[in-house]
């Protein structure tokens, strides 16, 4: 299937490693002209380097969660007909670990900082009669955690807020939409696999056959399955589907809706 995005401009964000750089492989590979954006410059650059075979890719090293490295990402890509959303999500912990500035921090990161992307693109979008917005957030948006409860409350609030705005763009051919990832195996799964073994003596294979367990389909998701699930809401087949929230965990929530 052609996706229709051959030639439009493309910004992920968050995307030298992980969900965000199989987001940008997906794109690029459906001929999308792509921006990929990450604080560490060196690991940028070996995903420009590796996403460079797949046509036209540009790496902006700069903080999401800083007006000024906002500002370098529009800048680079002032006009994009595709953004996606993502950003590191805050450690796991408990209630009584987070005070103020856990809050504020988990807030700036996984709802204020794609909030003002979202707002500074829309526009353009709009007037150009096409704009595509995925939101990369979490299962647990739906299915929370306590341990989990800066990410989840500040991504469920971008889930809010992405709900209402979609409705009053659809009409000019702008979605937004929500990836809720479950497990998948990229680095933060390793970094939560090393916590469980640090906490509670497991090896690194029962701490990842843990992992795989929790899933119903018994294993952990590969990025590349994500990547091609966020090109197809961004393509031009999907005009017609804004304001969802599509879950990618093996079959694992327990809800109905």
């Amino acid at each position: 299937m052609n996706l229709g995005l051959e030639g439009r401009r493309a910004l992920v964000c968050a995307s030298s490693r992980g969900l965000g750089f199989a987001c940008a492989e997906a794109l690029a590979r459906e001929g999308a002209e792509v921006w990929i954006n990450g604080r560490d410059g060196a690991a940028l650059a070996a995903a420009e380097a590796a996403l460079a075979e797949f046509g036209r890719v540009h790496a902006v090293v700069a903080d999401l969660n800083t007006e000024a490295g906002r500002a370098a990402l529009l800048t680079a890509c002032p006009a994009p007909d595709v953004l996606v959303t993502n950003n590191n999500g805050p450690a796991p912990g408990t209630y009584a670990q987070w005070g103020e500035a856990e809050w504020e921090g988990a807030f700036l990161a996984n709802m204020i900082a794609p909030a003002l992307l979202i707002r500074s693109v829309l526009d353009g979008m709009r007037a150009r009669k096409f704009g595509r917005i995925v939101n990369i957030t979490s299962a647990m948006v739906k299915s929370p955690h306590p341990n989990m409860g800066l990410s989840t409350a500040a991504r469920a609030a971008l889930t809010a807020f992405s709900k209402g705005l979609s409705k009053e763009v659809a009409k000019d051919n702008v979605t937004i939409n929500n990836l809720l990832p479950e497990r998948f195996d990229t680095a933060r799964q390793q970094q939560m696999a090393k916590i469980a073994m640090e906490m509670r003596g497991l090896t690194l294979e029962q701490a990842r056959a843990e992992m795989a367990a929790t899933i119903a389909a018994g294993r952990l998701g590969q990025p590349s399955e994500f990547g091609d699930a966020c090109a197809f809401l961004c393509s031009a087949q999907a005009g017609f589907i804004s304001g969802q929230n599509l879950q990618l965990d093996g079959g694992s929530y327990q809800g109905l809706i």
